[in-house]
């Protein structure tokens, strides 16, 4: 059976369409829904009027984007400790085989940056990720977002200024980065708290995010010390049979922590010449579900 030719092109671009709205979003379900509502729209659209699908279907997405992200502000949800993105999966060796591509696209989608990015507003954000990530001509995102061309180098200025004044330094590079995060989980497992400190920045951060649904530090830990002791006692306590898988997600190496069949903790470091700056600690079970499936 052929496939419908809405579907072809839908399909064609849904990777793109994914990419951006969880840029926005920094949560892969509104992610999903998103992009699910994009398809219900394009598939009822009078398709013989769209001369280019592909600019079309950004443009529904982004804007569909801009509005959950303005629907979930004007809510003023709480969240108890350390807000940090939904993990996303990511493949790009296979989608961005080129070196610089990979860097970019990998920088967009960290952690750190998505964290940086939830305080632009949803116009700054949506110009940032549509010019720095997939690399828009200004025209191209005014006619996006129906705004003139000067508004949106505006925007997009600030929203880079903003970025960069709050953006930690890291190295992109996933092999030196797996590396780290292999030895640094060594480390842990083993309760070697030398061999931790030797991999720490004497400034590191540990940052917990849990939702208050499981145990996880609910102020940002700072300082090698106070970061390897608290990794050496947690490692303590840990059920007997976890179990440790390596993934890639945000663009880099990442350790999913597996009791038995169930998510339950996810790992990711940041670093900088040769050195762990900042350990990401997702224990959110909601946040975690979908890395395996469940």
């Amino acid at each position: 059976m052929t496939a419908h030719p809405a579907t072809d092109v839908f399909e064609e671009h849904r990777s793109l369409l994914m990419g951006v709205a969880y840029r926005m979003l920094g949560r892969v379900a509104d992610a999903e829904d998103v992009v699910q509502e994009t398809w219900l729209r394009w598939y009822q659209a009078d398709r013989a009027e769209v001369r280019e699908p592909r600019a079309y279907l950004v443009r529904i997405a982004t804007r569909l984007a801009i509005d959950r992200l303005r629907q979930v502000r004007s809510r003023g949800e709480a969240y108890l400790g350390p807000w940090l993105p939904e993990p996303y999966l990511t493949e790009f060796a296979d989608t961005a085989p080129d070196t610089a591509d990979r860097a970019v696209l990998a920088d967009t989608v960290s952690l750190a940056v998505l964290v940086v990015l939830e305080s632009l507003s949803p116009l700054e954000r949506a110009v940032f990720v549509l010019r720095e990530a997939f690399g828009y001509p200004y025209a191209e995102i005014a006619t996006l977002l129906d705004r003139g061309e000067a508004a949106v180098r505006q925007l997009a200025g600030r929203a880079r200024r903003h970025v960069a004044e709050r953006r930690p330094r890291y190295e992109v590079d996933p092999a030196r980065r797996r590396d780290l995060t292999e030895r640094f989980l060594t480390a842990a497992a083993e309760g070697d708290l030398d061999g931790l400190l030797s991999l720490l920045a004497p400034d590191v951060q540990l940052v917990g995010d849990s939702g208050g649904k499981a145990k996880a530090p609910l102020r940002v830990l700072h300082t090698a010390d106070k970061v390897a002791r608290f990794l050496i006692g947690v490692t303590r306590k840990l059920p007997a049979g976890l179990s440790v898988r390596p993934l890639e997600v945000n663009g880099g190496p990442a350790a999913l922590a597996l009791a038995g069949d169930e998510p339950d903790s996810l790992f990711q470091l940041d670093i900088a010449d040769g050195r762990i700056t900042a350990v990401y600690i997702i224990r959110n079970p909601d946040k975690l579900r979908h890395l395996t499936g469940r």
